[in-house]
């Protein structure tokens, strides 16, 4: 049965077997399939060799990457488990080109790199959180979810003439093993500081090499360089504090960014006119500021939410997870005291404001009690 009639070109081209198979045997010991790529359809026509595309690159730079990957290959093991990798990735990397192929889902072919944007992210969270409910089989399900937006956006840019499935996995191989010098290469890396310092230098040194703009004075490159300016802002400043620590400049202790957080915490009250001090009557709203003053509130506020990331960071807590958990248990909490006023015959916000503190408390009393029960 001729393959055209079930897929597109573009996934038939999609798939350089060598590219596949290498990068499953780099991240995950995997032992390598020397048979061409074979697709199966997904309403179960018989498999069909694919061709692999060919390589437009240069014949010295085809070479070099050849003995590399020979290199690569005797370094890597197999696993029993997980051989079939290769061809299942295979055979999804089909599944959805044939989704978007002509006669295919309605949905998937209206699909956009932008409109694709928010389930990215959503997939993202989700499989933090099967990570977190300890739900092996879910865990698996969520990664695949996101494994598929990448395979979705592949599939896309190869539509448009821009990449393919192959140049993404050839990237991140060819980066890893470019990255990990002490493995690959004569490089010496004692500890996981040692790994990291180098990490951020290899990365600095690619980013000048794409002649990417430097953002350190005197036209070098800078060790903050590529960090999104799109990211979250605590992300953000969880990422900026990282780099620095990697070359050194870090706190030499706790002690010294829990002062940082006193110093910024007296200075926003520094900031505060008189006026804010003052609620307004019959009310807890805070008097309004001008926009000066609204401005150095701004910054004093920032400065001081800097330094909590900090703390979050220097203890190896990843500030965006702390958050989320912090949010969850107050949203339990808070779900605790509107059912307990609903038993008393009242909503929350009918409540006097001491009365919202008392179900406070005993919604924290409660939640301990939970979690005492749990652990038992």
């Amino acid at each position: 049965m001729p393959l055209g009639r079930h897929f597109p070109p573009f996934a038939v081209r999609a798939l350089n077997a060598s590219a596949v198979q290498h990068f499953f045997a780099f991240t995950r010991p995997l032992s390598l399939i020397n048979s061409p790529c074979r697709l199966t359809c997904c309403s179960g026509a018989r498999q069909t060799p694919v061709p692999t595309r060919r390589n437009k690159t240069t014949s010295a730079r085809r070479k070099a990457r050849t003995n590399l990957r020979r290199t690569r290959s005797a370094r890597t093991t197999s696993s029993r488990h997980d051989r079939p990798a290769g061809k299942s990735f295979d055979k999804l990397v089909a599944l959805q080109a044939r989704l978007r192929a002509p006669g295919g889902c309605p949905w998937d072919r209206e699909q956009t790199h932008e409109s694709l944007r928010k389930f990215l992210v959503e997939e993202t969270y989700e499989v933090l959180d099967a990570m977190e409910s300890g739900d092996a089989k879910e865990f698996a399900s969520e990664l695949g979810d996101l494994l598929l937006q990448v395979v979705f956006h592949s599939i896309m840019a190869e539509e448009a003439g821009r990449f393919t499935i192959t140049d993404v996995i050839e990237s991140i191989h060819d980066k890893l093993v470019r990255r990990h010098p002490h493995v690959f290469g004569k490089v010496k890396a004692a500890t996981s500081a040692d790994v990291l310092r180098n990490w951020e230098q290899l990365k600095a040194a690619e980013r000048a090499g794409k002649g990417k703009p430097a953002e350190a004075s005197g036209g070098t490159e800078s060790i903050l360089s590529g960090i999104p300016r799109s990211l979250p802002g605590v992300l953000e400043a969880y990422q900026l504090t990282r780099r620095a620590s990697h070359i050194g400049f870090d706190w030499d202790d706790l002690q010294g960014i829990l002062e940082k957080l006193e110093e910024e915490k007296r200075e926003l009250l520094r900031a505060l006119p008189a006026s804010a001090h003052e609620s307004r009557a019959g009310t807890r709203r805070r008097a309004p500021v001008s926009a000066e003053s609204n401005s150095r509130l701004e910054e004093e506020t920032g400065d001081l939410l800097f330094a909590a990331v900090n703390i979050a960071r220097f203890l190896s807590v990843d500030p965006e997870i702390a958050l989320k958990k912090a949010n969850q248990k107050f949203k339990q909490r808070f779900n605790w005291m509107e059912a307990a006023a609903l038993r008393e015959g009242s909503r929350l916000s009918e409540l006097p404001r001491n009365r919202m503190e008392e179900l406070w408390n005993e919604a924290k009393t409660q939640a301990k009690l939970e979690v005492s029960q749990g652990k038992q």
